[in-house]
């Protein structure tokens, strides 16, 4: 029996079907272009997102640097929010790959303001300043919130006024899909790439899309190549990618069941629920009480299989997933009250 797993929806493990479509996957090698199910996999992921074209990549870290480094020119300079995943969970990798300069802005709520994002644009040509080569956003963001359409539509409008590409950290597009209500094209057409991370909830276990043009993908795929991206027989993980896009309108049970688990946590005494910001599958709480210890309280769900984070600038994030059914929130619950009473 798997344990319950909250600290993720990385943490999903294929299901017995995918594991099926990638023992019988067809294969080739994908760096020549001749691997029929990572082209399949590439051309129904542009189709979905209204893109011309798509490539396969190990990460979602890998998708973002790989667009940045094709975006940019060294010294460049981009936009991007402060709490964003590229500038708080990728390690610095864009000043070590693509040498730009990053800006950043707040981005709390999960979106830019589009009228700081143009007050911070380079628009004169001066030799002390860098030039603006690339406008980053994120939906939904690693803080749980959705950017509406309206907010992409006017960094989109700002972007074109300064001729400034775009790029969308689309880990979660799905996600912020169906919080919306529309298909994930209606959010990627405000972006020129989006990176899409096949391992979120849909429990494929490697690999993730960048799309845009085919002139973007073409030199996306130098760079991959150049970053040690380029696989072979890839179709294998290729065929989980392709299971996982059928599972993508499941998102909506997640959502669901982070409400319901947002609700039963908030009955704890001394658990503060920030029931505004489940918007998807993330439920973000405090813990208030007195002789509170975190190592203790983790190491106690632990003990009853149930596998947490500690605290992230003063919050707990319990993730909602395939694997995380009512039956299991209500154990987490039990456990949860049997924690609070003992202690």
């Amino acid at each position: 029996m798997l344990k319950i797993d909250l600290r993720s929806d990385t943490v999903t493990i294929p299901t017995i079907r995918m594991r099926e479509r990638m023992s019988s996957a067809i294969v080739g090698d994908d760096v020549y272009g001749d691997d029929p199910t990572v082209n399949e996999l590439e051309s129904k992921t542009a189709e979905l997102l209204g893109k011309e074209a798509a490539i396969f990549v190990p990460s979602g870290v890998f998708g973002n640097q790989v667009s940045i480094l094709t975006h940019t020119q060294r010294a460049q300079e981009i936009i991007l929010g402060e709490y964003c995943h590229i500038i708080a969970h990728e390690a610095g990798s864009v000043a070590l790959i693509s040498n730009v300069q990053t800006r950043t802005i707040d981005d709390h709520t999960g979106e830019l303001d589009p009228k700081e994002v143009e007050r911070i644009i380079r628009k004169d040509i001066d030799i002390h300043f860098p030039k603006t080569g690339l406008i980053c956003l994120e939906t939904a963001h690693s803080s749980g919130n959705v950017a509406s359409l309206s907010n992409l539509s006017e960094i989109r409008k700002v972007a074109d006024k300064y001729g400034i590409p775009v790029h969308m950290d689309g880990a979660r597009l799905f996600n912020a899909a169906a919080y919306l209500g529309v298909e994930g094209k209606e959010l990627a057409k405000y972006a020129d790439s989006i990176s899409l991370c096949k391992l979120f909830p849909f429990c494929a276990p490697v690999g993730s899309m960048v799309v845009g043009t085919k002139e973007f993908i073409s030199l996306a795929r130098k760079n991959r190549k150049i970053l040690g991206g380029g696989m072979r027989q890839a179709g294998i993980l290729a065929a989980a990618g392709l299971e996982a896009l059928e599972m993508r309108h499941r998102l909506i049970e997640d959502h669901e069941n982070a409400i319901y688990f947002g609700d039963e946590l908030e009955k704890n005494s001394g658990i503060h629920v920030k029931k505004d910001s489940i918007k998807i599958n993330m439920i973000f709480f405090t813990i208030d009480k007195e002789g509170f210890n975190e190592d203790d309280f983790v190491r106690f769900l632990n003990e009853r299989d149930i596998l947490i984070n500690g605290q992230d600038n003063g919050l707990y994030r319990f993730v909602t997933h395939y694997y995380i059914t009512r039956e299991r929130i209500d154990q987490v619950i039990i456990s949860l009250k049997d924690y609070f009473r003992e202690n």
